[in-house]
């Protein structure tokens, strides 16, 4: 995957105050981009608002095809780095 680039893009949308790409398995693929983004308070976005910005920016395989929104930080590590297993086991367990 793509993720740093992904995220990057990510960061770009205004209403996005953190994001962090997970692999979403996929029975064919083995795994699809998904994306779980923290927004800024007073802001509000939808899935398809981040999609389509990532859209106009990266490839069509980059794209996310499931966005998740955090009003929680994301978790972190003690370095500050973005828990992102915890992210994806959790979020894929839920659906």
């Amino acid at each position: 995957m793509y993720c740093v680039e992904i995220e990057a893009v990510l960061y770009e949308h205004a209403a996005v105050s953190d994001a962090a790409v997970i692999g979403i398995p996929h029975p064919v693929l083995g795994e699809e981009v998904g994306a779980v983004v923290q927004i800024r308070p007073g802001m509000s976005v939808s899935e398809a608002d981040i999609q389509e910005h990532v859209a106009s920016r990266l490839a069509g395989f980059k794209v996310p095809v499931r966005v998740w929104f955090s009003d929680q930080p994301l978790p972190r590590n003690p370095a500050g780095k973005i828990l992102k297993r915890q992210l994806r086991d959790e979020l894929v367990a839920v659906g």
